[in-house]
């Protein structure tokens, strides 16, 4: 799978995985094997978890609200989504064991729920400090990302992938143009 991992933060990665939006969308989520893989991808889980099928439903829901209130689209079922599932993070638990205190984290809904929970909270704080979420200038990509340059004036999701193939076109155009 071709993840992109060129968002700026976790949440707009996540909301990378339905690719090239600029027309119907391509998802990459198609299913829950396919979530658990993005998972460890993206560094949320050391190891692949089982993700159901409403795991996945779930996942992809909140990923469109991300999506939404990362644009600046204020719908109040967006934010209580990602409310709701900020809620479910795991709550630290001290542990006394023989060998000293220990602290474990205790999960209410399961591994998948608790990395949803950690999206949404990520979210939450993209969306509060007000971070500059653009789209990619390509008119074939679609991709999100937090615009962190000193100038706020980012094009591409990166260089390496959309910025070098503008830049290639722009030339190729104006050398054929003064020929």
């Amino acid at each position: 799978m071709d993840w992109i991992f060129d968002g700026g933060r976790r949440c707009l990665d996540f909301v990378n995985t339905l690719r090239d939006r600029y027309t119907s969308g391509r998802e990459q989520l198609t299913d829950p094997a396919l979530l658990a893989e993005w998972l460890v991808a993206a560094g949320h889980a050391e190891r692949r978890h089982r993700v159901t099928a409403e795991e996945l439903a779930l996942a992809r829901e909140l990923r469109e609200a991300i999506d939404r209130l990362a644009r600046g689209e204020t719908k109040a079922a967006d934010v209580r989504l990602v409310n709701q599932m900020a809620a479910e993070l795991p709550v630290p638990q001290l542990q006394i064991h023989a060998d000293g205190p220990q602290r474990v984290l205790r999960f209410s809904q399961g591994p998948v729920r608790a990395i949803l929970a950690e999206l949404a909270t990520d979210a939450i704080d993209l969306v509060a400090s007000n971070g500059l979420v653009r789209i990619c200038a390509s008119d074939t990509c679609g991709v999100r990302f937090v615009d962190a340059s000193p100038k706020h004036n980012r094009q591409w999701c990166s260089m390496a992938r959309c910025g070098n193939r503008a830049k290639a076109r722009a030339h190729y155009a104006r050398r054929k143009s003064s020929t």
